[in-house]
């Protein structure tokens, strides 16, 4: 599945054809690297691996120095690897937000912003006790009885209960591409996409 790298940027609103306001999320999609090429014969796969964002030659190992210089570009912040490229391309080729058209669909997939430690009815949606069931009356918030009793004696595996929210990989899937902005490498698609201002987000046709 081919696709690009980007950054997201922040969401905006465009008005359609028939006036209705339409929320957006605007992406600066590539322009990306080709810092390695998969094949069948040495990887076993055929993929296309793809660095976004240039980071500092400071802050990259020596690995990640040799690894750009084969490639004859700065060391990437991003690398990720993408299957199903149409057309052949050699280390160091640059892959631009043109591939992409107006109106077709694509997915999109980033990390989530963490909420930090959360109780049930932030991250679970309960209802709060509400004076009426779940073994308490004066804890609106509180989940109340987890069902451990002298069996199982014990709390089963992936039961409902407070902790860490968000911070986790979430893809969107079929948003449609609203405008492409070759000149600025940008996307503007439907909808909203998972992650905080300026976080790297996966495109996939």
């Amino acid at each position: 599945m081919s696709g690009l790298i980007g950054k997201k940027i922040g969401m905006t609103s465009i008005f359609d054809e028939n006036g209705k306001n339409i929320p957006c999320t605007v992406i600066e999609a590539g322009p990306c690297i080709v810092t390695q090429v998969r094949t069948e014969e040495v990887d076993g796969y055929s993929a296309l691996q793809l660095g976004f964002d240039d980071a500092t030659e400071k802050s990259a190992t020596k690995a990640d120095l040799g690894h750009a210089k084969k490639a004859g570009t700065s060391v990437k912040r991003k690398v990720v690897e993408f299957k199903g490229f149409d057309s052949e391309y050699k280390l160091g080729d640059a892959i631009t937000v043109e591939q992409f058209i107006e109106g077709e669909f694509v997915d999109i997939a980033g990390t989530s912003k963490g909420k930090g430690f959360q109780g049930v009815v932030k991250r679970h949606g309960f209802g709060g006790v509400g004076q009426a069931t779940h073994g308490q009356h004066n804890r609106l918030r509180a989940p109340g009885s987890i069902g451990a009793a002298s069996y199982p004696a014990r709390v089963f595996k992936g039961m409902k209960m407070a902790g860490r929210m968000g911070g986790e990989t979430v893809k969107v899937q079929n948003l449609r591409i609203y405008k492409v902005v070759p000149e600025k490498n940008l996307l503007v698609v439907k909808g909203c996409v998972p992650g905080h201002k300026n976080s790297y987000v996966i495109i996939e046709k």
